[in-house]
C-alpha cells in the first residue's frame, strides 16, 4: 500500500522544488541567491543526505537562517545542540560550515552558520 504526503508536505515539496530550480537557472539564480540558498547536510539518525532552499542573512562568515513554521519542520533538528556540519550553496559557491539551532522564548527558531574559511 502506498503512503500518501499530507497536503502541507505535498506543498512543501513542490515550492521547495520551483524554488530549487529558480536558483540554479541561468537567467533568475543570480536574483535568487541575494536571499535563498541552498543547505545540504547529512540526517543524525538517517545518514541520508538531504538539500533544502532557504532563506537567509549573511554578514561576513556568519549565516542566519530564520525557520518559518519550525514545528512542522524537522530539518533543522539535525542542528540542535551541539550543531553539525552543513553546505551552502551561496553566490555559485558551495560553503561548508557549523550550524547551530537555537529555538527562542516565543518558539521562534533560527539556524546560525559559521563559514568555513
Amino acid at each position: 500500500m502506498r503512503s500518501v504526503a499530507p497536503p502541507i508536505e505535498r506543498a512543501v515539496e513542490w515550492f521547495n522544488a520551483r524554488v530549487g530550480a529558480l536558483h540554479s537557472s541561468p537567467r533568475w539564480g543570480k536574483l535568487v541567491g541575494r536571499r535563498i540558498a541552498v543547505v545540504t547536510y547529512t540526517g543524525r539518525r538517517s545518514g541520508r543526505k538531504f538539500s533544502t532552499p532557504v532563506g537567509y542573512r549573511r554578514h561576513g562568515d556568519t549565516v542566519r537562517i530564520g525557520v518559518r513554521m519550525p514545528d512542522t519542520k524537522n530539518w533543522w533538528r539535525n542542528f540542535t545542540d551541539p550543531g553539525g556540519p552543513i553546505s551552502l550553496e551561496l553566490d555559485g559557491a558551495v560553503r561548508d560550515g557549523h550550524a547551530i539551532a537555537h529555538r527562542d522564548e516565543s518558539g521562534k527558531v533560527t539556524v546560525t552558520v559559521r563559514l568555513e574559511n
